[in-house]
């Protein structure tokens, strides 16, 4: 018999606005409720001079909100039903983890855990792109049982994740509609001796403007430009492990160096956001000398980047650009 569930789920916004949340359901004393303990900058949003977009800050608000300290209790009724309706669902069968500790090394913008308690043992599932098949059915069983959408479903939608996205090389799509970038915002920076990790530049598709390191009015053969080098760098696909392979081979040089965030946002306030821990994606210096050579400007800084590690970004660029 299952005896407790924890439901581990993490947000990651801006580089110091993350949420992070556990919900407990404990079917011996009939009842659930929150560990409250969160990692990241509390209820101080990060300041910058500007931002490419800010649909995130409502987001983080109210994940912040619902997380409280309220006990909810269930009656012997509830326990059955929610165990017979979550054994039916078979949540797991056949699902494979995904491995990834509580620091990585390249952070996507969501990802969970959660721990089942029998009375058999111990199991614990972790995903960040690979979601159980009946996912959104456990959702909306939490939140029949509940009354609260436990797993942010509704805000799901908002998130590039493979839960409602199709992530593709040419972009991300909702079923077969593509959806046109409104914004796009890079950050790098300073981690010893720290700094704010302010935008180093913002292209803002809305209004036609690109600010930070270049400050000019966006042209039609800019974004055309622009939209092309995302997806001849597989950009949109850089959420996914199978483009990691040089983070997960060799920590940086420098552990203290160098932090970075990159964000795309969609018309219709879709966010798709990663960054990382002096890391970066495998082709990630294939798209910087691109750029360098459009603009002779270093923009993603890969001046702070290691020959050794350069080797490496080579070697594994190369082999997922020679199979596209």
């Amino acid at each position: 018999m299952i005896e407790k569930i924890e439901i581990t789920q993490r947000f990651n916004f801006k580089r110091l606005n993350r949420h992070y949340e556990c919900f407990t359901i404990d079917f011996i004393n009939k009842n659930a409720y929150y560990q409250i303990s969160e990692r990241g900058s509390g209820d101080k949003f990060l300041k910058e001079s500007i931002l490419c977009d800010d649909s995130w800050i409502d987001i983080l608000v109210d994940l912040r909100t619902k997380m409280t300290s309220e006990i909810r209790t269930l009656t012997d009724d509830d326990v059955d039903k929610f165990l017979f309706e979550f054994d039916k669902l078979n949540l797991f069968k056949g699902f494979e983890s995904e491995d990834f500790s509580y620091f990585e090394k390249i952070e996507l913008i969501y990802s969970c855990n959660v721990a089942v308690y029998s009375n058999e043992g111990y199991e614990s599932y972790s995903f960040k792109n690979n979601f159980p098949k009946d996912w959104i059915c456990f959702g909306e069983l939490l939140k029949e049982v509940f009354n609260f959408d436990v797993l942010h479903l509704n805000y799901q939608k908002q998130l590039v994740t493979p839960l409602f996205h199709d992530i593709r090389k040419d972009g991300v799509y909702r079923g077969s509609k593509k959806l046109n970038i409104k914004a796009i915002e890079f950050g790098h920076y300073r981690c010893a001796p720290y700094e704010l990790p302010n935008p180093r530049l913002i292209i803002n598709f809305d209004k036609g403007t690109i600010d930070g390191y270049i400050d000019k009015e966006l042209a039609a053969g800019d974004a055309k430009l622009i939209l092309n080098l995302l997806e001849k760098y597989h950009v949109y696909k850089w959420v996914f492990d199978s483009y990691h392979n040089k983070s997960n081979t060799r920590d940086p040089d420098d552990l203290e160096g160098y932090d970075w965030y990159f964000e795309i946002v969609f018309v219709g306030n879709v966010v798709w956001h990663i960054f990382g821990y002096n890391d970066y994606p495998d082709t990630y210096v294939h798209l910087a000398r691109e750029i360098i050579d459009i603009t002779g400007m270093d923009l993603l800084e890969i001046n702070t980047i290691s020959d050794e590690d350069i080797s490496l970004f080579e070697k594994f660029g190369d082999e997922i650009l020679s199979k596209s």
